[in-house]
């Protein structure tokens, strides 16, 4: 896989690039009686470039943009809608998700990318009041639907990515870990 496209090397990015499909979604949220609840689901992913970047002419960025579409594997019915960025900065390996969300939730999450044998692991970490990896919410969701903390994993393998992420809420009262997981296939890689 080429990890330079149009004069810009995308390093472990690249891996991410394409089109994936998942059939075998697991959704684990809370109900409205703040009982878990589990939605089988699919999902779709797209993944483009979207360029180097630079800040305060130092720190040098390279980043992927993505829209990210789950439907409910019993009707098909759309649940949940997602767009964001994955940033690398090449010079630490610091690896970025900033992620926007319709229910007016944005989250910037940090952390690392590690590579074990064909495998490539990508996990971030937010949380709530941070200034660095931090969440930012409407005065709604602040009220009813807290998000405190997120916490994500990604793998990719060949033409295979497995994510498992953890959305900590306090909603209904209560304190809630609302964890999506997914596999998912590639079933487009237009950039080579």
């Amino acid at each position: 896989m080429n990890k330079t496209i149009d004069g810009v090397d995308y390093s472990p990015l690249t891996l991410l690039l394409g089109k994936w499909i998942g059939e075998r979604g697991l959704d684990k949220a809370p109900d409205a009686n703040a009982d878990p609840d589990s939605t089988p689901f699919t999902d779709e992913l797209m993944f483009t470039v979207a360029g180097p970047a630079k800040n305060a002419e130092e720190q040098e960025l390279v980043a992927v943009k993505y829209h990210h579409v789950v439907r409910k594997q019993e009707n098909g019915l759309i649940f949940h809608d997602q767009i964001g960025h994955w940033i690398y900065e090449p010079s630490t390996g610091l690896v970025m998700h900033s992620l926007s969300i319709p229910r007016a939730v944005c989250v910037l999450a940090g952390g690392s990318i590690e590579k074990t044998g064909d495998e490539t692991i990508f996990e971030v970490e937010s949380k709530a009041g941070s200034e660095t990896f931090g969440i930012v919410q409407s005065p709604f969701m602040a009220e009813k639907a807290r998000t405190t903390a997120f916490h994500m994993r990604l793998s990719v393998k060949g033409n295979e990515m497995n994510y498992e992420e953890t959305t900590s809420l306090h909603i209904y009262g209560k304190d809630f870990k609302h964890v999506d997981k997914s596999t998912l296939k590639r079933i487009t890689y237009d950039f080579d």
